[in-house]
């Protein structure tokens, strides 16, 4: 024997009307969840795009900065090339300031003391640096203040011992020609025997005509 339970018809339309709510309510939800997910979608992807914006923005900046540390490094690394061409031409400038002191200081000793002397040889100097080489140097100067070219030569000879005896040398090549109106510095080298020893020089300067104008001797 079976036995069913009978609703009555009203208990039925209720019992449908309220599954047809809940099911409503329930559509009505997840379509407003799904109206919130679809907005913070979009505005996640308006974030992600004003970031991707201030990013790129960023980059540029930062290549800008880059560019001007470049130029700014190139700048340095000239600048300091330059220093260091100005210090090089600083110390050249130095060495031959100290040249033109020394020459300055040895036509100081030159000059001439006094008097009317048409032609004088004044700080005359020779050295033997090696065995049969003389070094010599001298200044030559008229005395007046407003002299003529002198024209002519001079000559120079050594002599010394050699092998026990007297020994004199005249410079090889004889007399050597020279001109100038107030001074004039003359130097040079002379050969000689190595085992000749050099006692004095002299040295001689003829005008044009064969006169001896000045001479002077050194000892050594």
């Amino acid at each position: 024997m079976t036995v069913r339970s009978h609703l009555s018809w009203p208990l039925r339309w209720a019992a449908l009307a309220l599954m047809l709510g809940f099911s409503a309510a329930l559509a009505l939800w997840a379509f407003e969840f799904g109206r919130e997910i679809a907005g913070l979608d979009g505005n996640l992807k308006q974030q992600l795009a004003a970031t991707q914006e201030e990013l790129a923005q960023t980059r540029l900046e930062r290549d800008r900065a880059q560019g001007i540390a470049n130029t700014a490094d190139s700048l340095l690394k000239a600048e300091r090339a330059t220093q260091d061409s100005l210090a090089a031409q600083v110390r050249l400038l130095q060495s031959d300031n100290l040249t033109l002191k020394a020459d300055l200081g040895f036509f100081e000793r030159l000059l001439p003391l006094g008097g009317k002397e048409a032609l004088a040889v004044r700080g005359m100097q020779a050295e033997v640096p090696v065995a049969g080489r003389l070094r010599y140097q001298l200044l030559v100067m008229q005395g007046s203040r407003a002299p003529a070219d002198f024209q002519g030569r001079y000559e120079l000879a050594l002599s010394g011992q050699l092998d026990g005896k007297g020994w004199t040398q005249a410079v090889a090549g004889g007399a050597r020609p020279i001109r100038f109106r107030q001074y004039q510095r003359v130097e040079g080298e002379v050969d000689f025997p190595p085992q000749a020893v050099v006692q004095s020089v002299e040295v001689r300067f003829v005008d044009a005509d064969g006169g001896v104008r000045a001479q002077q001797s050194l000892k050594l």
